[in-house]
């Protein structure tokens, strides 16, 4: 009775995509057993197990989407930059880098890179001061082109130590030479 309920509902259709889809499954299987996906099965399921798998599939998904987001010329770009990344590395590493790494090791045991590291506030400071220096001397120089020649003569003289901002720069000047022969002297 099933079975003849079965036979009056199933079309030839029917019956030759179900002999077909069998077929095709036996092929499968077939090519399954040949390749040697059986001794594969044992690493995927713990791949699976241990979500590895999981993992590689949301790899290929970043990288799917890192493909679809990226256009040529972004992808040359990035080339060019790891390119040249690696060229600047091998170029350090033809040039030394080994021996600058052993040189600031050196520093490092003897303490010294630590006093340098102390003292380079300091000596920013110190830098700022330099540079103020030199931009009143650039100041001073333009200013001493743009001015007319001096007249000359103890009457030109006078008149200059006359002047109370000649004197404060003339006692400035000679404060910066005792201090300088003093911090000189010291070091000889």
């Amino acid at each position: 009775m099933w079975v003849a309920a079965a036979r009056d509902a199933m079309t030839d259709d029917m019956v030759g995509r179900l002999s077909q889809a069998v077929g095709d499954s036996l092929a499968l299987l077939d090519e399954v057993n040949r390749s040697g996906l059986g001794r594969a099965i044992p690493a995927l399921a713990e791949m699976v197990n241990n979500g590895d798998l999981q993992r590689l599939v949301k790899l290929a998904r970043l990288y799917g989407s890192a493909e679809d987001a990226l256009t040529d010329e972004m992808v040359g770009r990035l080339s060019e930059t790891l390119g040249n990344g690696l060229s600047l590395l091998d170029r350090a590493n033809r040039g030394g880098a080994e021996q600058v790494v052993k040189m600031l090791e050196g520093l490092q045991d003897s303490g010294s890179l630590e006093r340098i590291a102390t003292a380079l506030p300091q000596l920013a400071d110190r830098l700022d001061t330099v540079q103020g220096l030199l931009r009143s001397i650039d100041a001073a120089a333009t200013a001493s082109r743009a001015a007319p020649p001096s007249a000359g003569g103890f009457g030109g003289l006078w008149q200059l130590m006359r002047d109370p901002e000649s004197q404060d720069t003339l006692r400035f000047m000679l404060g910066v030479g005792k201090q300088l022969r003093k911090d000189w002297g010291a070091s000889r």
